[in-house]
């Protein structure tokens, strides 16, 4: 085994479904594997995540996918480079709507293109009646959900910025929120939207997945500063989570992680809403939803979809015409460490950094030296397609539709 510079870490994890890899790769042996003693701590927002990140209480966590891109950009206030060499999961969030607006939306079937027409139409009605704007919360500012959300108003007609309120509330408080009806609505990973539904309090309209068929969620994430003196230890732990996420994605395996995320209580949600987000029987089907853990080249950190968040910061005033988009996606985001990890537990990895986004409806082969990697589908609702011009000497074999 390769000498590693240091053994015993500490990551932080936020009470969520997605986090499931962090607790498997403990309870099941895949970080002692690689030589690694990992203690979890969980924490109750990103932004603690990210400040003890910072100031090295942890040595690294979960995070959302945009997290590592704000915080290297230094327009989260804090500003300290930091990296991601995987991504831990795809899909999983949800946008829940509480029941009073869930009924006068009157919406059946739900689905974002009718979703869309029937907020639209509420929201013109409430500003011609002098109503309040109605509030939807979303989990951080620099957060996939934040986009997700801004993305389906846009292209529904509605301006988030003038039609209503976009206010950020951490995952385990969403519930109550909405119950006390300081939200209208909320956009939320697992489990909390289905825990939302379970306590009465609102209706899940919307799943990322319908949105962005396979979006990026949840990234492993570490400051540039501890990944460079600690490069043996990174990579290995890597490879312990490469290995708890294949684990999860095997779907006989799935009420065991289940049961897992229950007995450790990091989550405190309802049991029946952590065993359904872990469902294996809608896993492949073409509209599940379902997390995904490791399939289709999961947890390979396409430079691309950095490029694509910080597309989205630009769309939203977040940063500035003159970020160079894809020299910070490649500073943060490490395919390089990402293959050097995935040898050591025999996983196959694209050959190329980037991919387009938004070509394919159904499953498609990205055919690699290592084997072939059978791929989701990775449509927009709108039917919009992403090929960053900058970042397109990057594809090669995600270019072409399926």
């Amino acid at each position: 085994m390769v000498d590693l510079e240091k053994t015993a870490l500490r990551l932080g994890m936020v009470p969520l479904v997605d986090a499931a890899p962090l607790i498997v790769a403990r309870d099941k042996g895949f970080f002692a594997r690689q030589g690694l003693e990992v203690q979890l701590s969980v924490e109750s927002s990103w932004a603690s995540i990210r400040d003890k990140v910072v100031a090295g209480v942890l040595d690294g966590a979960q995070m959302l996918a945009p997290m590592p891109i704000a915080a290297t950009l230094g327009i989260d206030a804090v500003g300290v480079p930091m990296v991601t060499a995987m991504s831990l999961n795809l899909n999983g969030n949800s946008i829940a709507v509480s029941e009073a607006l869930y009924q006068e939306m009157g919406l059946s079937p739900c689905e974002p293109v009718a979703a869309g027409q029937a907020l639209r139409t509420l929201l013109t009605r409430d500003r011609k009646l002098g109503r309040r704007k109605r509030v939807f919360a979303h989990v951080f500012p620099f957060s996939a959900h934040h986009y997700e959300l801004r993305y389906w108003l846009a292209a529904s007609g509605i301006d988030p910025d003038r039609d209503l309120r976009l206010e950020v509330v951490p995952p385990p408080l969403m519930v109550q929120a909405l119950l006390d009806g300081r939200i209208d609505a909320c956009c939320v990973g697992a489990p909390w939207g289905a825990a939302a539904e379970s306590a009465g309090a609102g209706y899940r309209v919307i799943s990322s997945f319908q949105i962005w068929n396979h979006s990026p969620e949840k990234v492993l994430a570490v400051t540039d500063e501890w990944a460079q003196r600690h490069p043996q230890t990174h990579r290995a732990l890597v490879a312990a989570l490469i290995a708890s996420c294949r684990w999860l994605d095997q779907p006989e395996h799935r009420l065991e992680a289940a049961q897992l995320l229950i007995d450790s209580g990091a989550v405190d949600a309802p049991p029946a809403t952590l065993r359904a987000a872990l469902d294996a029987s809608a896993i492949g089907a073409p509209h599940s939803g379902q997390l995904v853990f490791h399939a289709g080249a999961a947890n390979f950190p396409w430079i691309t979809h950095a490029v694509w968040f910080i597309e989205q910061m630009r769309r939203w005033r977040q940063v500035t015409e003159e970020v160079d988009a894809l020299t910070v996606a490649a500073n943060v985001y490490r395919p390089d460490i990402y293959r050097e990890a995935a040898a050591r537990v025999g996983v196959a990895v694209p050959d190329e950094d980037g991919k387009s986004e938004g070509h394919h409806a159904s499953p498609w082969t990205l055919d690699t030296r290592s084997g072939p990697i059978i791929m989701g589908s990775d449509r927009f609702f709108d039917g919009q397609t992403f090929v960053n011009c900058a970042a397109a000497p990057l594809l090669t074999a995600g270019r072409d539709p399926g």
